[in-house]
């Protein structure tokens, strides 16, 4: 009789456990960030449309390091490119301070996109890295483990955000801060910056004594790691299987609807609450209490279906989902009160299983060729900043055909949902 395999050699165990942080430590950025569109908005005054450059910013830097990453990942180590991509996240949480000392706006992008190469190269190595930490038998259980780790971060972010930033910056509300003169305006933009970099530099200083410790800590070498970089040659194979290049596309418009969803709640959430006579700042922490309710229903969700894919096939499951979300989507932009806060809220449950059941079907079968299709998939989550302004855009016109423009803007997701529907039936009835 053959052995049981085990999840974790006892021998990887502290390095195992030192990666899934990263999941963790991922998390917490993605979600502490969501809610800066409306924050940045408030303190620079600016419409909507151009406090979602934070989304464009952060996002734009999964996309345009996804693939340099996948290269400098094969090239040295996994280690390596961990300990980079916490030197890049470090230093772009520390460059909140002189962002902040300038009392400018651009900075901060350029800081959040810093931070955010580090954490394509966090994802590009973790992901791989955690499947050779064991017996290939285990490397799907194994993974799954430490994504339960990544919604755990998340929900550490938003109330990060909401306890030590929404609820700490000057109460006024932009129409108050639009009639303050040039002195009073930067004393309160000064006061709220100190509030929002706080959170941002300590956990810089925390991502610096994390890459001390995975630097002077032991760690598994891949010894069948493929170093030599043959990248066009890869690109030809993985673009020429269907399910992979559509993948990559439902995985840009998941990104994208995920991002709007978690990100435009408070904008909705505060309507409905402003409208019901509530002062703006108490609407806007009242609403993030919302986003973190999804959140926590995003991770029950994620249990749930990953005990369902026991009995239905992922391509089903996931299509199953994306209309659901979809769905719900319709009642977000049909009710104009509470209960369409409601269906924002429960959307989460259906987008729980979506990024990583996209990202496993359109690697199936890849063999080697998987690294590179795996960041393929990461630039996918160029999504995220792309469909946000999107939305912003919407929102900035206060009112489409009759209706307020913050309901119209989920006509978005719910495109995006379209285009997952369209790839789950695909991918069990064409690509199978």
């Amino acid at each position: 009789m053959k052995p049981k395999s085990q999840l974790i050699p006892r021998r990887l165990l502290v390095p195992f456990i030192l990666v899934t942080t990263l999941f963790f430590a991922w998390g917490f950025a993605n979600d502490i960030t969501n809610p800066m569109v409306k924050a940045f908005s408030k303190i620079f005054r600016m419409s909507v449309t151009d406090g979602a450059l934070v989304q464009l910013a952060f996002y734009g830097g999964y996309f345009a390091m996804a693939f340099p990453a996948a290269l400098f990942i094969r090239k040295f180590s996994y280690k390596t490119g961990i300990l980079l991509g916490l030197a890049l996240y470090a230093a772009g949480a520390l460059l909140f301070i002189p962002a902040s000392m300038t009392g400018l706006y651009y900075p901060f992008l350029i800081a959040y996109f810093i931070l955010t190469c580090g954490l394509s190269f966090l994802e590009t190595s973790s992901n791989p890295y955690i499947l050779t930490m064991g017996d290939e038998s285990t490397a799907t259980r194994r993974l799954n483990l430490a994504q339960a780790f990544n919604p755990i971060g998340s929900l550490l972010g938003m109330f990060t955000a909401m306890t030590f930033i929404q609820a700490k910056l000057n109460p006024l509300s932009t129409a108050e801060r639009a009639q303050l003169s040039a002195e009073e305006f930067e004393a309160v933009k000064a006061a709220d910056l100190q509030v929002l970099i706080a959170p941002y530099v300590t956990v810089g200083l925390i991502i610096l004594v994390l890459f001390l410790i995975i630097r002077f800590t032991p760690m598994p070498k891949n010894a069948d790691q493929d170093h030599s970089l043959h990248l066009g040659h890869a690109l030809k194979r993985i673009f020429s299987i269907a399910r992979y290049r559509e993948g990559v596309i439902a995985q840009f418009f998941y990104v994208g609807v995920q991002i709007m969803c978690w990100t435009f709640i408070i904008q909705y959430g505060t309507r409905i609450f402003v409208n019901q006579g509530m002062p703006e700042q108490d609407a806007e922490v009242l609403s993030q209490q919302y986003n973190i309710a999804a959140m926590a229903i995003f991770c029950v969700s994620r249990f749930v279906c990953t005990f369902l894919l026991k009995y239905f096939s992922p391509g089903k499951l996931l299509m199953t989902l994306a209309i659901g979300g979809g769905i719900l989507t319709l009642g977000v932009i049909g009710f104009q009160n509470i209960w369409g806060l409601y269906c924002l809220v429960g959307v989460s449950a259906c987008m729980s299983l979506m990024f990583p059941t996209i990202y496993g079907i359109a690697l199936q079968g890849l063999g080697d060729d998987a690294k590179f299709g795996a960041a393929g998939l990461i630039m996918a989550i160029l999504g995220g900043s792309v469909m946000p302004p999107l939305q912003a855009a919407i929102i900035d016109c206060q009112t489409v055909w009759g209706l307020p423009a913050v309901n119209i803007s989920f006509l978005l997701p719910l495109l995006c949902f379209s285009v997952i529907i369209i790839y789950g039936y695909r991918s069990y009835s064409v690509h199978q």
